[in-house]
């Protein structure tokens, strides 16, 4: 039993041509037994001819499979050979209900007639009822076959499309996560960059200065270094880990760009609100005093940080308008352009905009606890 379950899997498993050709031996497999025993009350010429002749009419089953069932209802009735028939209903059955399942039942019920017409000369209501029995075991059988196929078929490709959906998605979370890393770099690399830039310029414009000075200058820039290497590595660890657990301090980036030598002036702080709104006025600070510095070198900053839990945050870095030409601008304004996108996935604003005496203003404003917006955020994304 085990292995002739095991043969049918393997043949209901070929191809639609493989099938055709099983189907095609079989029907000429039992023509010759027809033949040989015989099974029809006809001369043997009549049965072998209405044998070979619905044999091959099989190999178009699924194309033509009324005109095989009526070719195989009539080598039925002359030859005894039922193989025909049998595939014939079997494999139209998936029409289902309708105009060609009628025509089919109608020539399955007149086949076997047929057949016991020529054998007896008459046939009794038995007859007819083991013939509608028949018939509709068949149209069954193969209705629930034909079922199956399609559900299968169904599975599969929902199965292959939702395997597509989900690369698609893959693919749109990998390039989210190399746009937030590309931000997070550009943030700490630009503000850091700059400093070890503004600290060697120093050193190159005097030169000659007293060793003590140079010495101090030196430390400050490999300081700056390995805050630049410290703060890449606590980025690269967020974004392994998921989330941010250290709190910005803004005073301490304010001293590095005094101790620099530039003149910013601090209103405000960091202390009292939510982290994650913390963290995004941080980098709109960090931003505002590195553009501050490319586009207008030496000129005063004001850095200022109010806000309340009912009017949310705001943020503002105004610089005066530069005595000295600024150097030349590099970049894309790609940090402007991260700033803006990190501020209104979690329902702030950025603008930009020339303030008093030909100067620059950037602004930002945030919800108090922005951590509740990005999570609704997320939830609706992920929904």
């Amino acid at each position: 039993m085990v292995t002739y379950r095991n043969a049918l899997r393997r043949v209901v498993t070929l191809g639609p041509h493989a099938i055709n050709a099983v189907s095609v031996a079989f029907c000429l497999f039992l023509a010759i037994l027809a033949v040989k025993v015989p099974w029809a009350p006809l001369p043997r010429v009549v049965i072998a001819g209405a044998g070979l002749v619905a044999a091959g009419a099989v190999w178009f089953r699924d194309r033509w499979p009324t005109a095989v069932t009526a070719i195989g209802a009539g080598a039925y009735a002359l030859s005894g050979n039922p193989g025909p028939l049998l595939i014939g209903l079997f494999s139209g059955a998936g029409a289902r209900l309708g105009p060609r399942f009628a025509a089919l039942a109608a020539i399955g019920v007149a086949g076997f007639l047929a057949q016991q017409w020529v054998e007896d000369g008459s046939f009794g209501t038995d007859a007819l009822l083991s013939a509608m029995a028949a018939t509709a075991a068949v149209l069954v059988a193969g209705g629930y076959t034909a079922t199956r196929r399609e559900l299968t078929r169904s599975l599969r490709e929902r199965a292959e499309r939702a395997e597509t959906e989900r690369h698609l998605r893959d693919e749109q979370a990998k390039a989210a996560e190399r746009g937030r890393i590309a931000r997070e770099m550009h943030d700490v690399l630009a503000h850091k960059v700059t400093l070890i830039s503004l600290h060697a310029g120093g050193l190159e414009v005097n030169s000659g200065a007293e060793p003590a000075r140079i010495e101090r200058e030196a430390a400050l820039i490999r300081v700056t270094a390995q805050e630049a290497l410290e703060e890449l590595r606590k980025i690269v660890g967020v974004l392994r880990a998921g989330h941010d657990d250290t709190f910005p301090d803004l005073r301490r980036l304010v001293e590095s760009w005094t101790s620099a030598g530039n003149a910013v002036t601090l209103h405000g702080d960091l202390g009292t609100l939510p982290a994650a709104t913390a963290r995004a006025a941080y980098r709109l600070v960090q931003e505002g005093l590195t553009n501050a510095h490319k586009h207008a070198p030496g000129a005063p900053v004001t850095v200022s940080v109010t806000g309340s839990p009912e009017d949310g945050v705001t943020i503002t870095v105004t610089n005066e308008r530069s005595l000295r030409p600024a150097a030349r601008p590099s970049g894309a304004r790609a940090g402007l352009v991260g700033l803006a996108e990190r501020f209104r996935l979690i329902g702030g604003t950025v603008r930009g905009a020339s303030g008093d005496a030909g100067g620059w203003r950037l602004e930002g404003r945030l919800p108090w606890d922005a951590s509740t917006r990005d999570t609704h955020d997320q939830d609706a994304a992920g929904g």
